[in-house]
């Protein structure tokens, strides 16, 4: 595990799970996010984003956690391990109300408390029939690589924390 990218729904935890595995396999992590976004919510040029994932990518080792589907194809070409997030539209919702009002380090603002953007949220209610069935196809065709699908939070807390344990009993 050198090249990861951790994708799955919007709010399903993917920079959550990536900050824990970042922890435990020490490999630097790259929020798409924080690659794509300014401060004041608007979007880098398109040339800008690909110039920093492409940086990214040619490293010797990466996490790479997010979306964008225009990019996933190429992330999952330059991967050796892929960890999909698979969680129920309940999970991703309630993603969604707890981040407000929190500072993330995988976001360059904090959303209001009392914000709800509702083509997010379309977006996110609308995953499982729209954008899903094209990542799994995307899976398929890249199945020569590990890839983890996680269809809860505890499934890949067990994961996370079965590396962790490895980690510790392999310094004994």
């Amino acid at each position: 595990m050198k090249k990861i990218s951790v994708i799955g729904c919007p709010e399903s935890g993917k920079s959550t799970f990536s900050k824990t595995l970042e922890g435990i396999i020490n490999i630097p992590i790259y929020h798409l996010d924080m690659m794509y976004w300014n401060e004041d919510r608007t979007t880098v040029e398109k040339s800008v984003f690909q110039k920093r994932l492409f940086e990214a990518l040619t490293g010797e080792k990466w996490i790479i956690d997010g979306n964008y589907a225009s990019t996933l194809e190429a992330r999952l070409k330059a991967s050796d391990t892929v960890f999909f997030l698979d969680y129920p539209l309940e999970v991703c919702m309630a993603g969604i109300l707890e981040r407000r009002g929190k500072p993330r380090s995988d976001m360059p603002w904090v959303e209001k408390e009392t914000e709800l953007d509702e083509e997010f949220v379309n977006f996110v209610m609308n995953y499982r029939e729209k954008s899903r069935p094209e990542v799994l196809s995307l899976l398929e065709r890249y199945k020569d690589k590990k890839i983890y699908v996680f269809k809860s939070r505890e499934e890949a807390d067990e994961f996370l924390e079965s590396l962790l344990l490895e980690k510790r009993n392999s310094r004994n």
